[in-house]
């Protein structure tokens, strides 16, 4: 449209840094300018919009109201902005990625973050294999799979752990197996929950140890066992218990692992898009 003209980041970026520390001198050391340039800058800014944006006093800068009307919008369009370029410059990958997630862990929390994987690089084909922590560790140092999400009773460094979450009991809606004795349980490769009942005095017994989680959803469905889930994998086709029903049970912890002889690019990029999606989505 005609008289319109375009914003310059860097003139943002003075305003903002000038906005947020209230002095032209300190707002010149974050930007990494000279004091003199940065007043020019914003004298620049205020050109274009034909307003003042700053009371000037000293070396002092306060928000006009006109100034407090542009400030959100500016870390909108600085944002934007670095958005843009970050993903421009990311490399195109290319090949194949094995992510190991254990069952009930790929259902609940994965989607969201492959999706957004899979629409910034359409050229990685991820394949996932579905196992028990167990397996994926022993897959991991095999070489069978390239990185691999862990439920584990203990937490891992910093750019491992990905989420610390309660375990919980889940049955059947309004179901009672719990109250049975002795209580059927399915998954019953989680020995902390086994112990936990064990302690209890409570009488149990594993039924549907198997390496897929529909038969233990038909067993939970069907009113005919109770199993251990992380809160934030429980579906929403069955229900998480009340508490005192069965034996509290301990926190575990989503780790990611690497294997031991390092990873290719494209499996890096998968980890860091991990990373951020448990960031921005769970913790």
């Amino acid at each position: 449209m005609p008289g319109l003209r375009d914003i310059d980041i860097g003139l943002l970026r003075s305003f903002v840094a000038v906005a947020e520390t209230g002095r032209m001198t300190t707002a010149a050391r974050v930007v990494n300018l000279s004091q003199g340039a940065v007043s020019q800058q914003i004298k620049r800014l205020e050109t274009l919009f034909r307003m003042n944006l700053f009371d000037r006093a000293a070396d002092a800068a306060r928000l006009t109201r006109d100034g407090e009307k542009l400030i959100a919008q500016a870390h909108r369009l600085i944002a934007l902005n670095d958005d843009v370029l970050e993903q421009m410059q990311q490399a195109d990958f290319s090949g194949e990625v094995r992510l190991g997630v254990p069952h009930d862990v790929v259902g609940k929390l994965m989607p969201p973050i492959l999706r957004r994987f899979s629409q910034e690089h359409p050229n990685v084909l991820v394949t996932l294999v579905s196992e028990t922590t167990h397996s994926l560790r022993a897959g991991l140092c095999k070489g069978k799979v390239d990185l691999a999400l862990m439920t584990e009773s203990e937490p891992g460094k910093r750019e491992q752990l990905l989420l610390t979450d309660r375990l919980v009991w889940v049955g059947s809606r309004g179901g009672d197996a719990w109250r049975r004795r002795p209580v059927a349980v399915a998954l019953g490769q989680e020995g902390c929950a086994i112990r936990a009942l064990t302690k209890s005095g409570i009488e149990w017994r594993p039924i549907c140890q198997v390496g897929s989680l529909e038969p233990v959803f038909a067993t939970l469905e069907a009113d005919m066992a109770v199993a251990p889930f992380l809160f934030h994998t429980v579906p929403d086709r069955v229900e998480v218990l009340p508490d005192g029903c069965l034996p509290a049970l301990p926190a575990f912890h989503i780790n990611l692992r690497l294997p031991p002889k390092g990873v290719t690019k494209a499996a890096s990029e998968l980890a860091r898009h991990i990373r951020e999606g448990f960031s921005r989505r769970y913790v």
